[in-house]
């Protein structure tokens, strides 16, 4: 009888992604504040990427992070603000099965990357300051390109999993996601299929991959702030701390949010909220990683004087 049913019913073909509709006034407001930060953070990103391309003082095991981190900064923006924009400007808020599939095996697979190369940084960081004598040894070239290459992999391996359970799903109506992108569990609210197994087998999938990451990240941060605390002089915290404290910053912002958004019981009020704490981590992360490493960082800071005066004087010649 259910599978009778379940033929009955019409397979639905596209989705509506509500974003920000009910803020009707604003969306031609919203729409030039998310171009302006959707500008802003592909050119941010690209730019230190291109910084730590072309300059030789930048070719280091934290720069090279750091420049894997800018591009999929710039790739996980452009996965969610250029729909999100369109949306805002026409009206169009509908986005077929499969490109809302798409979307959420791109958000998917850079977030579980991401959360590695956090990881990875936050390590480098340990190295360089609770055990620098070893630093150069273990944080060499090839370790560093195949800690690299093996956070793209694993979230390209983890995310394309999801994804084919997710591609068996039916889907029968309701066809509205109250958010401004396709995540994981408005998703699955809207399938008509037994999802159990599936939400399942992906719960423990996020928990193997990501759970690591952040707890290597956790407890790189404990040994760092605890040796920096046993630092005797003033200045040489200050120095210590300065190393570290950029991406501490990101990583806070980063994890704090997402924690907001998917640990946390989902009470009217945080229910309220979620689409602001979402903004955070997918929208403004993305636009505050180059800002916060170049504002906060003497070595970029000197590349990008150095990259201007390059360009002032080609431009005289």
């Amino acid at each position: 009888m259910a599978d009778t049913e379940q033929g009955n019913q019409t397979s639905v073909a596209e989705f509506i992604l509500l974003g920000f509709g009910d803020l009707v006034d604003l969306q031609i407001l919203l729409f030039l504040l998310f171009l302006v930060i959707y500008i802003v953070t592909v050119t941010g990103n690209i730019l230190i990427v291109a910084l730590i391309v072309t300059d030789q003082h930048l070719h280091t095991p934290m720069y090279f992070f750091l420049g894997n981190l800018s591009c999929l900064e710039t790739c996980y923006t452009s996965t969610i603000l250029p729909r999100m924009l369109v949306s805002l400007l026409t009206g169009d808020r509908t986005i077929s099965v499969s490109g809302c599939i798409a979307q959420f095996y791109f958000f998917g697979f850079l977030v579980t990357v991401e959360c590695y190369l956090l990881s990875a940084m936050s390590y480098d960081r340990y190295l360089a300051i609770c055990n620098p004598l070893n630093y150069a040894a273990i944080m060499n070239n090839a370790i560093c390109s195949q800690v690299a290459a093996g956070s793209w992999m694993t979230g390209f391996l983890v995310s394309i999993i999801i994804i084919f359970l997710i591609s068996q799903l039916t889907f029968c109506g309701p066809s509205v996601i109250d958010h401004f992108f396709c995540d994981f569990t408005p998703i699955i609210k809207l399938s008509c299929s037994d999802t159990h197994m599936m939400e399942l087998v992906t719960f423990m999938l996020t928990f193997i991959t990501t759970l690591p990451p952040f707890l290597l990240t956790l407890a790189t941060y404990v040994y760092i702030i605890s040796t920096i605390l046993r630092i005797p002089s003033t200045t040489g915290k200050q120095k210590a701390f300065s190393i570290c404290s950029s991406h501490l910053i990101v990583v806070t912002i980063f994890y704090g949010a997402i924690m907001i958004v998917y640990m946390l019981p989902k009470t009217d009020t945080l229910r309220d909220l979620n689409k602001v704490f979402s903004v955070l981590y997918t929208v403004l992360t993305p636009l505050v990683n180059p800002l916060i490493y170049s504002l906060r960082n003497k070595e970029v800071k000197e590349a990008l004087r150095k990259a201007v005066r390059k360009c002032l004087a080609f431009t005289r010649m």
